[in-house]
């Protein structure tokens, strides 16, 4: 009788299995960000046939009137929170910040407004130095000075123009985004990513409410099947960006973040005929790598 062969050992995992989960979280990032950006182009056509308020606040009562169903039917555990005060805040700054970027939105183009919006990364990484006392090392200084850098290349030929205000408007409300942002992160301590989802929508749309009372104005069927959209564009972009984190680390899908802007730009020549300015991409261009490189660095220091 022939001897029993040895089972051979497993080989180990080669490059492509190694990559499968980054490449699936840059599959799902890239899902988000061209969602997002189509949720950008239905709400600045809303903000052109609506005061900004009012648009602001149907697009997250959408948003929170298709979480409702599913938060009841899983339970309490999906809105109870120990922090009621903190989410109202969170909700209160944010919804400052949204109404400030909505009221710019019917004068920015979808390019400038997605490249203004790689700097909430640069003021997220500020907060956290000068709000959470993360230690600010040199690296830190020279991203945020280069992200400062990409911003006048975007906003600096447009401040003398019609759009300037809107621009710096909008660019005004970033660091503000950065800040509920932060408060996200400690309220993550008691509080699942689910809870803070559902707090949020809640406290804007309770909070814009009064805003968009004061410039209500009938909602015809168009309007109401685009504001439809937007709150499924809004929870869907988030799950797809959210489901991206989960899959690696945040600095790894950051190289598809430049996407954005092509999608952005797409959009916006195609439903608005906006011709992003060469500013523009080059701008975006500096502000991400900004922002990727010092991400890829924190990552591969806080390794073990």
């Amino acid at each position: 009788m022939d001897a029993e062969r040895p089972t051979p050992e497993p080989a180990p995992p080669g490059r492509l299995d190694r990559a499968h989960p980054v490449l699936r979280a840059m599959l799902w990032a890239t899902a988000g960000g061209i969602i997002l950006c189509l949720l950008n182009a239905v709400s600045r056509s809303l903000t052109h046939e609506m005061d900004p308020a009012q648009a602001m606040f149907l697009r997250y009562f959408a948003g929170f009137a298709l979480m409702v169903p599913l938060a009841l039917r899983a339970g309490h555990a999906r809105w109870r929170t120990g922090d009621l005060p903190g989410h109202l805040l969170r909700g209160l700054i944010h919804t400052i910040a949204l109404t400030m970027w909505f009221i710019a939105l019917p004068s920015v183009s979808l390019a400038d407004t997605t490249a203004i919006g790689f700097t909430t990364p640069i003021f997220l990484m500020l907060g956290a130095g000068l709000l959470l006392g993360e230690a600010m090392m040199a690296a830190r200084w020279i991203a945020a000075a280069i992200g400062f850098a990409g911003v006048l290349i975007v906003v600096g030929p447009s401040v003398g123009g019609s759009a300037g205000g809107a621009m710096l408007l909008m660019l005004a409300s970033a660091p503000m985004f950065a800040a509920t942002m932060l408060m996200s992160k400690r309220l993550a301590r008691r509080d699942g990513p689910s809870v803070l989802v559902l707090w949020q929508a809640a406290s804007i749309t309770l909070l814009s409410a009064p805003l968009a009372l004061y410039q209500w104005q009938p909602v015809t069927l168009s309007q109401g099947l685009l504001i439809l959209l937007a709150g499924v564009l809004g929870n869907v972009g988030q799950y797809a960006v959210t489901r991206s984190f989960h899959r690696t680390d945040i600095s790894a899908t950051q190289s598809v973040r430049f996407l954005d802007l092509l999608w952005a730009s797409l959009f916006g020549w195609v439903f608005f005929g906006d011709v992003p300015a060469h500013t523009t991409l080059a701008g975006g261009a500096v502000i991400l790598a900004a922002s990727l490189w010092i991400a890829r660095r924190e990552s591969r220091a806080a390794r073990p």
